[in-house]
């Protein structure tokens, strides 16, 4: 049935893709009324930067420590992307956990540290989070003494197998790391099921949490798949999204399927600025705004209209996965379960993924398009679900099925609306043959600045790449593929 749509003209619709992330604006806009100028958007500048000097210091250094100062200038100042300011003031108060960035013109922005909730900018209006922090434990067994790919041991192939010529492959993972304009901080290629080699940059290792990004949508589509085969999330692909505020009568987005949000093809109007438009740090970037303002990011998601068909076309917006979150987060809660744990008992704890930090708002929303840590080996246990079809061996020879059956199938068939068929179920693809040195069938969790984690069933591969890099990781993680599996005789 043909909707009657409610259609938002605020502004022009962009579509320029940059890599894997739409990060060009459209030139010419106006902004809306309420902009309060430079000094706001200076304030949404600091906003971002506290974000990440927090995370640097408290996510980051559970396993990596570093000064203050090192992560400004490892992870902010060098990227022209975030616009640090050189009157910016900055502080980390370690007593209350609180990182601050300051300017004469607008005040203080903070983040603040909340354990297993990661970091959160605090609004204006907020002295702390209007939800109750928890401690999340990790119940996955020992990896000391537990059998990979659940626990560490025996992870590595040992002899490697006879088709790998383990001198390109060792050469693949050099050349990776010596392109150092990628900033490359973590790399690990899992072959027929274990660890075939690995990389990390000075200080990072297989366990550090590290910034992933929009990796986070693909655990969001993992959290709906794994909700649904546990019962907790009582619906289907192609049910109607059980959002009450969009049931109402004559509301053109009661006809929102589950399958069009993991599509990314909701028809919610939802503008993408990315950070190099001359709006990109106003209440205009209706997708970014999400990490530098402080607001409630599912209202947000969802109290937009709509300017297209559902399911019509793939357009890169965090209204989607938010949305698919924020009805996950219903469903167990009316179980009258823990949301903050919700991710690392369904998921994480059934993998062996035990470094995993899902950022929060300041209401216990998560942030999951974006502010998520994770180690590469959480990351490469992530993969391996996927290459197993949804499918774990536990540590005492059985098997655990966390996915639904064909639900791997569902993430890496191509969206109807992706004319270039190049998205699916919150993953990228290579359908469309974007990257030239990989097989076709190959998909991937992709995050900005060159998060990776990608899928190769015809080759039996996963490879995670992680570390902010400011160049064309597209290109980049094409020709890692390449190498890696021209280095393997099949």
């Amino acid at each position: 049935m043909r909707v009657q749509l409610e259609i938002r003209r605020r502004f022009r619709t962009c579509s320029v893709l940059s890599g894997m992330l739409l990060i060009t604006g459209c030139a010419g806009e106006q902004a809306p009324p309420g902009e309060d100028g430079a000094a706001h958007e200076r304030s949404h500048i600091a906003g971002m930067a506290a974000h990440h000097i927090c995370s640097g210091v408290f996510v980051v250094g559970r396993d990596y420590e570093r000064s203050v100062e090192e992560v400004v200038a490892q992870d902010i100042r060098r990227f022209d992307l975030f616009n640090w300011q050189d009157d910016f003031e900055y502080a980390v108060n370690f007593e209350t956990r609180t990182a601050s960035v300051s300017g004469e013109d607008f005040g203080t922005r903070s983040a603040e540290y909340n354990g297993d909730q990661g970091c959160t900018i605090l609004p204006a209006d907020l002295e702390d989070v209007a939800y109750e922090p928890q401690v999340v434990e990790r119940l996955s067994p020992d990896p000391a003494v537990t059998a990979w790919p659940t626990g560490d041991v025996g992870a590595y192939h040992d002899p490697p197998p006879p088709e790998v010529d383990m001198e390109a492959l060792e050469a693949a993972l050099d050349w990776t790391m010596a392109q150092t304009e990628h900033n490359t901080r973590a790399l690990v290629v899992i072959y027929a099921g274990k660890i075939l080699g690995e990389r990390y940059a000075p200080g990072f290792t297989r366990n550090t949490p590290q910034i992933s990004w929009s990796q986070g949508k693909s655990i969001a589509s993992a959290l709906v798949g794994a909700a649904i085969q546990a019962g907790h999330l009582k619906a289907g692909l192609d049910d109607p999204v059980p959002v009450p505020e969009w049931h109402g009568e004559g509301d053109p987005r009661r006809e929102i399927r589950i399958r069009d949000i993991l599509n990314m093809s909701s028809g919610l109007d939802f503008l993408n600025l990315g950070l190099t438009d001359s709006l990109s740090w106003t209440h205009g970037n209706e997708h970014f705004r999400i990490y530098f303002e402080g607001i409630d990011v599912f209202e947000h998601a969802i109290d937009q209209p709509m300017d297209t068909l559902p399911g019509a076309v793939f357009r890169y917006r965090n209204s989607d996965p938010l949305t698919a979150n924020r009805i996950v987060r219903e469903a167990v809660e009316a179980r009258g379960e823990d949301w903050l744990s919700y991710p690392q008992r369904i998921l994480f704890d059934r993998i062996g993924a035990r470094n995993y930090v899902l950022e929060t708002d300041a209401w216990g929303n998560f942030i999951i398009t974006g502010y998520d840590y994770g180690s590469a080996w959480d990351w490469a246990r992530f993969g391996l679900l996927h290459l197993w079809d949804g499918v774990w061996p536990t540590p005492d020879g059985g098997s655990d099925r966390i996915l639904p059956e064909g639900w791997v199938d569902f993430v890496s068939t191509p969206a109807p609306g992706a004319d270039a068929l190049q998205y699916g179920g919150l993953f990228w693809l290579n359908r469309g043959g974007s990257l030239p040195r990989a097989p076709e069938d190959a998909y991937w969790s992709a995050g900005f600045m060159g998060q990776y984690t990608a899928i190769i069933p015809s080759r039996d591969l996963v490879i995670v790449r992680l570390g902010p890099s400011p160049g064309d990781t597209g290109a980049y993680l094409s020709d890692i593929i390449g190498e890696v599996t021209d280095a393997i005789d099949r």
